[in-house]
Order: C-alpha cells, then sequence, then structure tokens
C-alpha cells in the first residue's frame, strides 16, 4: 500500500462527512434566503459559497494529506502576511457595516482578520509547545503570547470590527490552559477583562457599536432603530414553531425585508434557518456542531504531541466561539457582533479558513502514530 493511499485511507470520515453535510447544507440555506430578491448581486450568494466551498474542500483535502509539522515553517510567514494585510486593509480596506475590514485583492475579497487568527492559533500553538518556552516563568510566557495577539487583535479593534477582536478571547484562554498556564493566572485575566469591559464599551467602542450592547440589554428601548434587528430575529425563529414554515416559504420575515436584506445570508443565517425549518431544523443544525467539534476534541485526544494538541485545541476554540457568538447574538444571549456561523453563513474566505483549519486537524489524526512511533 503506497504512503499516499494509506493516507486517504486513515482520513477522519466522520469529519469529512460532517463538515461537507454542514456546507451543502449552508449553501442551501443561502439560496433559500436570497431567492426571492431582484437583484443580480443577492441571487449569485449561493453560487459563490459553492464555489468556496470547492475551493475549500480542495484546501482540506491538501492540508490533511501533508505532515501537520510542516506549520513550524509555514506559521510565522502565514502570520506576518496576516499582520501586513491587516496594515493595508486600514489604509486601503472597504467599509463594511462601519468596519473597514474587507481587503480585495483582483477578484479575491476577504478578511484579513480571520487569515490572523487562523496564522494566530498557528504561532502560539508552536510557541507554547517549545521546549524551551515551556520552562520559562509563566508570567513569561503570557508577556510573551500576548504580544503576539496583542498585534493583529490592535490592528483588528482599529478597523472597528468588535466581532474578530472578541474571538481572540476564547481561542487564548483555551490555548493558554491547554498550554500548561496554571489556572490562577488565568482567572486573573479573567477577572481584569470582566473589570475592564465597563471602560471598553464607554470609551474605545464606537457610537453604533454603543447602540448595539444598549439594544442587548434593553431591546425594548429602540423597537425601531438600534433593536430592530434583534427582534426581527426573535419574531423569525419565533414564528418558524416546531417544524418551520418550509424550504422557500412565501410571507415570511426573509421575503417581505423584515430581517436585514444586506445581513440574513451570513450574521442573520441562523435566522432564517429558524424560520424556516423551525425548531427541529435548528437542533439538526447544533447537533451537526455538536458532532463536529466532538470529533475535534477526539482528535486531540489521540494527538501523537503536544504541538499537534494544542493546534486542533486552537482550531476548535475557534469554531466553538463563532457558532456561540453567532447564534447568541440571534437569540438575544449576547450582543450583535457581525461574527458569521462557520461553513453556514455567505462568508467566502472564511468558509476556506475554516476548511483549511480543519484540514490541520484531520493532519494532526492521520500523523498521530508517525509521532507515536519515533
Amino acid at each position: 500500500m503506497t504512503p499516499l493511499l494509506r493516507k486517504l485511507l486513515g482520513l477522519n470520515w466522520v469529519l469529512l462527512l460532517t463538515m461537507l453535510a454542514l456546507a451543502i447544507f449552508g449553501v442551501v440555506a443561502i439560496y433559500s434566503a436570497t431567492y426571492m430578491r431582484e437583484d443580480s448581486v443577492a441571487t449569485e450568494f449561493w453560487r459563490k459559497q459553492a464555489n468556496w466551498v470547492a475551493v475549500g474542500f480542495l484546501a482540506f483535502m491538501v492540508t490533511s494529506l501533508i505532515d501537520y509539522r510542516w506549520v513550524r515553517w509555514g506559521a510565522l510567514p502565514m502570520y506576518l502576511a496576516g499582520i501586513v494585510f491587516l496594515v493595508l486593509t486600514k489604509f486601503i480596506g472597504s467599509k463594511v457595516y462601519g468596519a473597514r475590514s474587507w481587503l480585495h485583492i483582483g477578484p479575491i475579497n476577504f478578511q484579513p482578520a480571520q487569515l490572523a487568527v487562523v496564522a494566530g492559533i498557528m504561532v502560539l500553538s508552536l510557541f507554547l509547545s517549545h521546549n524551551q518556552f515551556r520552562d520559562l516563568h509563566p508570567m513569561l510566557r503570557l508577556l510573551l503570547c500576548g504580544v503576539i495577539v496583542g498585534a493583529p487583535c490592535l490592528l483588528i479593534m482599529l478597523q472597528p470590527d468588535l466581532g474578530e477582536t472578541i474571538i481572540w478571547g476564547p481561542v487564548l484562554l483555551a490555548l493558554l490552559f491547554v498550554g500548561g498556564i496554571p489556572l490562577r493566572y488565568l482567572l486573573c485575566i479573567v477577572l481584569i477583562v470582566a473589570a475592564f469591559i465597563p471602560i471598553a464599551i464607554n470609551l474605545g467602542l464606537k457610537p453604533y457599536q454603543q447602540e448595539r450592547i444598549t439594544a442587548f440589554i434593553n431591546p425594548e428601548i429602540d423597537k425601531q432603530g438600534a433593536a430592530w434587528a434583534i427582534n426581527q430575529s426573535l419574531i423569525a425563529i419565533g414564528s418558524g414553531g416546531w417544524s418551520g414554515k418550509g424550504f422557500k416559504a412565501p410571507n415570511t420575515q426573509i421575503e417581505m425585508g423584515f430581517l436585514p436584506a444586506t445581513a440574513v445570508h451570513n450574521d442573520y443565517i441562523f435566522s432564517a434557518i429558524g424560520e424556516q425549518w423551525g425548531f427541529v431544523g435548528g437542533m439538526f443544525l447544533i447537533s451537526a456542531f455538536g458532532l463536529l467539534l466532538l470529533t475535534c476534541l477526539f482528535v486531540a485526544f489521540f494527538a501523537g504531541d503536544q504541538f499537534g494538541l494544542l493546534l486542533v485545541i486552537g482550531i476548535t476554540s475557534l469554531i466553538f466561539t463563532h457558532i456561540f457568538q453567532n447564534i447568541g447574538m440571534t437569540i438575544s444571549l449576547l450582543p450583535i457582533t457581525g461574527v458569521p456561523l462557520p461553513l453556514i453563513s455567505y462568508s467566502g474566505s472564511f468558509v476556506l479558513m475554516i476548511m483549511f483549519g480543519l484540514g490541520i486537524v484531520n493532519s494532526v489524526w492521520i500523523h498521530r502514530r508517525e509521532i507515536v512511533e519515533r
């Protein structure tokens, strides 16, 4: 049996099939949420998403078959590229929903913040797993990790993109915990951040971001303004009932335009799914995400070395945080932050980044025995 065939047969098929099922359902959900719109750009969303899924699947397969230890040489260049793209975005990026967060390079349109967080996971995993750095005092390791995370976070905040900045918090905590930082240090970090949240809200956020926080705390305060979107999201999900109104159902919040037409296919895709597929559809979707995350944790448990373990934990926490934040904001558990739902929302390059990350997870699974045998 050739090494390539051995690797193909050794793929984590649960991970692969769950990822593909979610991605295909995402294309269907985007089509159902935009088919009724008359503008040609909107009707192309599902086709563009399908193209990104195809490219992402290719990236997943290639990354899966390459030994994940190549990340040791690719992490830093990818991290530096993310920083450069974030700087360029500040000056020549496109503004979307008040944040200059998108960058156009020829026909490609992407968010450098998403590249930066995946590259940051790779660099942090490399740093925390290195024997020389593991012997350093925890405070010094925390300081160095803070420098690694601080640069992209600052640039993302300057856009300003609150959602992608928040994503770094749980991802960093998960990596630090698995990387061996004592729990007492992590608790101190959480308490310090919690204490600074009111200051950050009042002094560090733009007026429209403060309005989102206010609308989250009291959705009744401005039903026609800042709280419009969240109230319509709740109405849409609630009106779906047990089994939903059906695929491409007429007279929905989506068709009548009550859900923001510019965001129903990305930020509010779960609202559209809740209305059309109901409680049953929402639970199936969340269950599929749960299976994907549990499979990733299963891979982490059998990782051949600390580096592979950290990579898988970082990518798993990244996906979980996006899921929790996106669904949480559509059901009013969290403020509106504009974070896409992995593999489901129309998000272009983000689908590619998630599938690339899952390819690394699969590579850790495929090559776990090679590490142990050595």
